[in-house]
């Protein structure tokens, strides 16, 4: 079951409208357009996605691995009901795991992305991170290998507007200079397509398996992060609010 350029329709007007009548009116056209199509792909998704690591959670559930159609406006200026993007997140037991890495896939009338993130990594894990890159550690340069040059897949998430580190250079530099970190592939105009063809969970599928190294790595960094706040005997630092929900 693939998605329809009806579904990104429903979204904009849904969003535009910003109606709580309007939406219970139209709840079948959201379950038809959007919530069945992406369940259907949460499906599809679930063997690749357990062999890249079998404790990633793939139900076909709002509130599990898909996104709530309703904002989350406790933390935010902006008080609009309704989204206008929806999403797919396969991540490790939340309350097990203090912001642990994802993939996920998200499409919305403005974008159509996927990829691995690490968004509400705290900032002991971010200083894990870094303390990895410097060191030169292995892993770092599979992730960073994996991420590769050619602008296919790029570095998302908050920046330092002044580095840290200014003695940095090349691929190292772009990596500490992170504040949060993902690797993702937005799509142009012409790849948009993908978003309405039966090859879309395919092709999610083969993206993921090369982002591998990456997630790999964000794991080490949280095991790595964990362990050194067990030694200390401290507690777990809170990660940042960000706008995902994960």
């Amino acid at each position: 079951m693939a998605f329809s350029k009806e579904a990104l329709d429903f979204l904009m007007e849904n969003k535009l409208r910003d109606s709580k009548e309007w939406f219970r009116e139209h709840r079948k056209d959201y379950d038809r357009l959007v919530l069945d199509p992406m369940r259907q792909l949460v499906l599809e998704l679930q063997p690749g996605v357990w062999k890249l690591d079998d404790s990633l959670i793939a139900e076909p559930k709002v509130g599990r691995s898909i996104s709530r159609i309703y904002r989350d406006t406790r933390f935010t200026k902006d008080k609009s009901t309704f989204r206008d993007v929806c999403w797919c997140v396969f991540l490790r037991e939340k309350k097990l795991y203090q912001g642990p890495p994802a993939f996920y896939f998200e499409f919305s009338p403005r974008f159509v992305r996927w990829g691995c993130g690490y968004y509400r990594a705290s900032p002991r894990d971010m200083d894990t991170l870094r303390g990895l890159i410097l060191r030169q550690d292995p892993d770092f340069y599979k992730a960073d290998k994996a991420v590769g040059k050619n602008g296919y897949f790029l570095l998302e998430g908050d920046r330092y507007k002044r580095s840290k580190f200014p003695q940095a250079q090349g691929r190292e530099k772009l990596w500490l200079d992170q504040k949060n970190v993902a690797v993702a592939h937005t799509c142009s105009p012409e790849e948009a397509e993908i978003l309405f063809s039966p090859q879309l969970a395919q092709k999610l599928e083969k993206d993921f398996k090369k982002l591998q190294p990456v997630y790999d790595f964000f794991r080490k960094v949280q095991t790595l992060s964990f362990e050194q706040t067990q030694q200390e005997d401290t507690p777990l630092p809170k990660a940042p609010r960000q706008q995902f929900d994960w």
